[in-house]
């Protein structure tokens, strides 16, 4: 088995043969995509013939892509090796357009991929109860956080845990809903994956057999603490996330809670009608975040203030709170009622929208960015803690310490204290 780091000199290669067959896919589907998208509207830029004054209509679809498009097809019946997958080239070719943008966030989802998302945003879902990011520095999906009694918690899947191959198939590059539909499946049945350990300077394979089950998926957890402080975390912005923090705060608020710590390491974001709402149960008057597209046009999303928290607040973030975790985490840093703790944060600050088609397909586009109320866009550089504090893994797998939390008690005791 090779290394992963042997692993990601092959797949620079195998990316560049995908290339090749994203474009002859993204040629023979181009017409029906351009189509399909936005109910059928065409894509296009309109130029002004020089000579006649007259409007010219240019696009990628023109005789030429069409005939080339043939040709590659001919020629790929007669000369492919094996046989070819004709539903999945199709699907190929599409992702083949989507991936022409060279933006990672911008991707083709199969109707059944599409499901898939809304079976998870609606807290409910077939799978094996783990959360997926994507590791920065080897560009593999890794296990972020594991749902306490799933099959993944009594497995010997391990936060932190690289997944390296998903029933053989290796998932280097591949986007979390690429590798999250491959997890997810029929109850009851198993699924193969292979993860990639850490151990010391290097890396141990792990083969695991999970069987899929009904996952609840709740993306909102909550306890109280020494001293009347509450601990609400939460790992996703879904669709269920404000009526799951609306329960989790009303009920701190009912058990006494004198100072709140809101922990959204880990989250990698979601959907932003969800993170607004839950700004609006904890922010002052004013603007929450506002976006803006290609044209300049800009959507704001303001706070009247009537549900301001009024209890000391710390935040808990890290490297992997993104997007609609860092539109809170920037939003209480630009009005400072909250203290942020941890390390500095992805660094997200474009929007996408995932738009429907007629055949149940889907894509997702880059359609904005968005800012901070004080004005930041924090896209590539990410929001700098207000105190800087390192997570140490290591003491975390020896006796379950999480130095990142006491420091946030730390702080919110000296903060009543006052």
């Amino acid at each position: 088995m090779q290394t992963v780091n042997e692993q990601e000199a092959d797949e620079k290669e195998r990316e560049k043969r995908e290339k090749r067959y994203y474009f002859t896919g993204m040629v023979t589907g181009i017409f029906l995509a351009v189509v399909l998208v936005c109910g059928g509207l065409l894509v296009r830029s309109i130029l002004r013939d020089k000579k006649s004054g007259a409007a010219v209509e240019t696009s990628v679809i023109n005789d030429n892509s069409t005939a080339k498009l043939k040709i590659l097809q001919d020629t790929i019946e007669k000369y492919y090796l094996e046989d070819v997958d004709e539903n999945k080239l199709e699907e190929g070719m599409y992702a083949g357009l989507l991936d022409a943008l060279d933006d990672p966030y911008s991707v083709y989802y199969t109707a059944e991929e599409l499901q898939a998302i809304h079976e998870k945003t609606q807290g409910v879902y077939y799978g094996i109860g783990a959360y997926i990011g994507i590791d920065a520095t080897t560009g593999y999906p890794y296990v972020s956080k594991i749902i306490e009694d799933t099959p993944a918690a009594a497995s010997d899947l391990r936060a932190g845990d690289l997944l390296y191959e998903v029933e053989g198939e290796n998932v280097y590059g591949m986007d979390t809903s690429e590798v999250v539909a491959k997890i997810k499946g029929e109850e009851g049945t198993d699924v193969n994956i292979t993860v990639a350990r850490i151990n010391g300077n290097s890396y141990d394979y792990i083969d695991l057999t999970i069987t899929r089950a009904k996952i609840n998926n709740p993306t909102v957890s909550y306890k109280m603490l020494d001293h009347d402080i509450a601990y609400i975390q939460i790992v996703e912005f879904d669709d269920v996330t404000t009526d799951q923090f609306t329960d989790a705060l009303a009920t701190v608020k009912g058990n006494g809670m004198r100072g709140l710590i809101l922990d959204l390491r880990g989250n990698p974001g979601g959907n932003l009608d969800t993170v607004v709402n839950i700004a609006r149960q904890i922010l002052p008057e004013g603007m929450i975040v506002y976006t803006e597209d290609k044209y300049g046009y800009r959507e704001e999303y303001t706070c009247d203030g009537k549900r301001q928290l009024e209890v000391p607040l710390v935040v808990l973030v890290d490297k992997d709170s993104a997007s609609a975790s860092e539109i809170l985490a920037g939003a209480i840093k630009d009005y400072g009622i909250g203290t942020l703790v941890g390390t500095t944060t992805f660094g997200k600050g474009i929007v996408q929208r995932i738009m429907q088609l007629t055949d149940g397909s889907a894509i997702k586009l880059t359609i904005s960015k968005y800012y901070t109320p004080n004005g930041y866009n924090i896209h590539g550089t990410g929001i700098e803690p207000d105190v800087t504090v390192t997570f140490d893994a290591d003491r975390y797998q020896e006796d379950g310490t999480d130095n990142q939390l006491e420091e946030a008690q730390r702080i919110m005791e000296e903060l009543l204290a006052d």
